[in-house]
């Protein structure tokens, strides 16, 4: 016995495999996300999310990382719209709006339903390699609020699902979490004070939430916020009142996660913290169908909860993809470059962390 429906899952390339097709025939997987490796052309990937709707009973989430600036899925077909720092150096809403319309017309027309941004971490040490290097609005609540909430409030008026991430505070990360578990001091008073404001001034405008693999031991001594209870459950849900929004955990295929867990380990535990999707990015052929069995053994009432969410956010958040046309699609990416012109980027100095580069 499985239950695949509460895995998103990645693709190994811009084509599904017949390995690949079976399985997620097989699984009913609740979505998946796409990654550079997937996205040759844009007619290519329509394809691509075409066949992964037509493999699904229900409408699946096709997601991705869109935020902006060096985290673009699609820069090998399109030109990327200014990072989160840049639109908030220039502090244009005008161009912040820009940049959303555009990011959710072009991520249609390809089929994705879900963007996984904005990011809503505070910037406390830009100079350190976090993997947040050039992806943060700001340091100061109440401007990470006035921008990224704008450009959250534009993607979604275009029909695409927004999801905030990384809750509570990925910002406050000293290490890069697709290499090691990062460790804070922070306590709840703390987060309080600052990196949850984002998140609850902007709750009635959110779809998702996505969780940081970030430990806070003053808070939870014993698991990482991606799989505590007392972070998700207790204080993301019970305090904060986010019972109704879907939540999912960063990608479990990032060392901060495999270096101490083992696949079916870290599923069970993300589910029963209270996410309601676990991500599983980069080994998904070798390792959901372990993933789906181990979350097969959970609570019925634990899981019950979780499809009750999906399905509602399925049912209220997701729109089907634009109908494709060569003539919109040209025009988004000239619009897309025009953007672009009127804006520098902080240089990536970050090169050891994959996040630019999946």
């Amino acid at each position: 016995m499985s239950d695949g429906s509460l895995l998103l899952l990645g693709l190994s390339g811009p084509e599904l495999t017949p390995g690949e097709a079976a399985l997620f025939r097989k699984l009913q997987p609740a979505g998946y996300i796409l990654f550079t490796r997937n996205i040759v052309s844009a007619q290519q990937t329509r394809k691509l999310t075409d066949e992964l709707r037509d493999l699904s009973y229900d409408l699946p989430v096709i997601a991705i990382d869109q935020e902006g600036g060096r985290v673009t899925r699609t820069r090998e077909i399109a030109p990327a719209v200014p990072s989160a720092p840049a639109l908030a150096a220039h502090g244009d809403y005008g161009k912040i709006a820009d940049s959303a319309v555009l990011t959710a017309d072009l991520l249609r027309l390809l089929g994705v339903n879900l963007n996984f941004a904005p990011v809503l971490d505070l910037d406390h040490f830009p100079d350190q390699q976090n993997a947040l290097r050039g992806r943060s609005w700001g340091r100061d609540p109440q401007l990470v609020i006035d921008y990224a909430g704008h450009w959250n409030r534009w993607l979604r008026k275009r029909h695409c699902a927004s999801c905030a991430k990384h809750f509570p505070a990925g910002g406050r990360a000293l290490t890069d979490p697709h290499h090691e578990l990062p460790c804070s001091s922070a306590t709840l008073d703390e987060l309080l004070c600052e990196d949850v404001i984002p998140y609850t001034a902007l709750m009635p405008e959110l779809d998702a939430i996505m969780l940081a693999h970030v430990e806070f031991p003053n808070i939870d001594p014993d698991f990482p916020a991606s799989l505590s209870p007392r972070i998700i459950r207790g204080f993301l849900r019970g305090q904060l009142g986010f019972d109704d929004h879907l939540v999912l955990t960063d990608d479990l295929d990032m060392g901060a996660i495999t270096n101490r867990y083992g696949r079916g380990e870290d599923v069970k535990l993300a589910i029963s913290a209270g996410n309601d999707l676990a991500m599983i990015c980069h080994s998904a052929l070798d390792t959901a169908e372990a993933a789906a069995r181990a979350i097969a053994t959970l609570p019925h009432w634990m899981t019950e909860e979780a499809h009750e969410r999906i399905e509602r956010f399925r049912r209220k958040k997701l729109i089907g993809p634009l109908k494709w046309s060569d003539e919109k699609w040209e025009e988004t990416r000239q619009a897309l470059a025009m953007l672009a012109d009127g804006f520098s980027e902080i240089p990536d100095a970050d090169g050891t962390s994959p996040v630019a580069r999946y």
